[in-house]
């Protein structure tokens, strides 16, 4: 078999991996949205994908982010008529992921159109780019997503056996083993989806997977560890003390609206209803977070055995009082209006985008306001840009000084770090295991993990490049 890293090589978004068998049978394992796209660099006219979508004949989900799933809905575009494998949770996920992407194409081809030099530009731009889709596009991929049973091996062809492991990383998500026969030989490779960790709130510690022959792991922390080894309970408890109780502030937490921001409820949840907090007016403002909230709360059965007991005990995973979710954008608005302490958890995460940008800008020259990072944040994005302490910030084409603090915590990070994911490697036998190749990092980041691997008595580490093919 064949395999070619067409995403997340060298970089941390756009997975996407081709696995071709020796029938000719061809797996494309994600087909994420690459965020790190440079279309100056690109020619002209140059299709979305480097291979005929039609010629697929399956394509595999590790979960449900946008940086794995985000371009399925161009895969049928571009011809593709198979089906998408996935965990029922990753099914429901994708749908809201993909809906709130084919609207955001909505918007931003309704601010293209027009007959003024810029929209003509800006029009010229989204169509080179070439990735975005409507809701008709999105509904008619959802119709092909077949949803597949953890920890269940499943029949693919005579050839072809599939089994999902959980992964941890978000409600759903998958390591994938794929296990084949070739000329009488059999094969099995690995898949790692994201790494999740241990202890976080809401999502199931990542399962062991068995050993393999080809091991496909992503390295998104390969060069970090988790500085905060506090729980979440703990960690986010101290900021509310010293930013809403000993004095009467306001505290903004950008966090992403799929995982993040459900994983913060559940801890505010837990704070006020086992350990005596006063409740604080908490504003979750990002609908997409909302819908996301019904869907871990509908599918509690795959979370961990915790959040499990206590929705048994309470009834609820994320409705406490003095909650409010945020719909319209005039209510995200009025916010601004409100004069108690107060906690603002807003999309994006790394304040690159949504609604938490007007946050960030109504509150910036506040003293009395914190701003909590709970998550990495891309280098040149205005989250990066306050974790690196600028004095003055420029949102919208407004400049604005930055008077209110800003602080950090990662014990809501998702991912592993580079000791959970050595584990993860290690449960694998250096004598067996063929190859290892390090996708979904920094490139640096891949580099010192791989060195780290090579310590463990890990030999053949390789680091792909983009369109690079491995015989199997």
């Amino acid at each position: 078999m064949k395999l070619t890293f067409w995403g997340a090589a060298r970089q941390v978004t756009g997975s996407m991996y081709l696995l071709e068998l020796e029938d000719n049978y061809r797996i494309l394992i994600d087909c994420g949205t690459n965020m790190e796209r440079n279309l100056e660099e690109e020619e002209e006219n140059k299709p979305l994908f480097p291979f005929d979508a039609s010629s697929l004949n399956l394509v595999l989900l590790t979960h449900a982010h946008i940086d794995h799933s985000g371009n399925i809905p161009n895969l049928y575009r571009d011809g593709y008529e198979g089906q998408v494998l996935c965990t029922t949770p990753t099914y429901e996920l994708s749908r809201l992921l993909l809906m709130d992407a084919a609207h955001l194409n909505q918007k931003k081809l309704q601010r293209a159109t027009g007959d003024s030099n810029k929209k003509k530009k800006r029009m010229a731009r989204l169509e080179k780019k070439g990735d975005l889709y409507l809701d008709k596009q999105v509904d008619d991929s959802l119709e092909n997503f077949v949803t597949i049973a953890f920890n269940q091996k499943f029949q693919v062809t005579d050839n072809l056996w599939l089994t999902f492991i959980p992964a941890g990383h978000l409600l759903g998500a998958a390591h994938i083993i794929l296990e084949t026969k070739e000329k009488g030989q059999k094969k099995s490779i690995c898949f790692s989806g994201d790494l999740g960790r241990k202890n976080y709130p809401l999502h199931v510690e990542p399962s062991p997977v068995p050993e393999v022959d080809y091991l496909v792991c992503e390295s998104t922390y390969g060069s970090r560890l988790h500085e905060d080894n506090r729980s979440p309970e703990e960690a986010l408890a101290d900021v509310i003390r010293r930013t809403c109780i000993n004095i009467p502030g306001r505290l903004i937490i950008p966090a992403f609206s799929v995982g993040r921001t459900q994983a913060l409820l559940f801890t505010l949840n837990r704070l006020y209803s086992e350990q005596g907090f006063k409740p604080i007016r908490v504003f979750s403002d990002s609908p997409l977070a909302h819908s996301t909230t019904k869907v871990y709360d509908r599918h509690s059965k795959f979370l961990n055995p915790e959040s499990q007991n206590f929705k048994q005990k309470h009834g609820r995973l994320f409705d406490f009082q003095n909650l409010t979710f945020i719909e319209s954008e005039k209510a995200s608005r009025a916010i601004s209006n409100h004069n108690e302490p107060c906690i603002i958890i807003s999309a994006s995460g790394m304040v690159s985008g949504g609604r938490v940008e007007q946050h960030v800008a109504a509150n910036i020259g506040n003293p009395y306001c914190t701003i909590l990072l709970v998550g990495y944040a891309a280098e040149d994005t205005l989250g990066w840009r306050l974790l690196n302490g600028q004095n003055t910030l420029r949102i919208k084409d407004n400049e604005y000084a930055v008077q209110a603090k800003i602080e950090k915590i990662d014990v809501f990070s998702g991912h592993g770090d580079q000791q959970d994911l050595v584990n993860f490697v290690k449960q694998q036998s250096p004598q067996k295991l063929k190859k290892i190749f390090l996708i979904h990092g920094e490139e640096t980041s891949m580099q010192t993990f791989a060195n780290r691997l090579h310590d463990e008595g890990f030999s053949d580490v390789r680091i792909p490049m983009k369109g690079e093919s491995f015989e199997l």
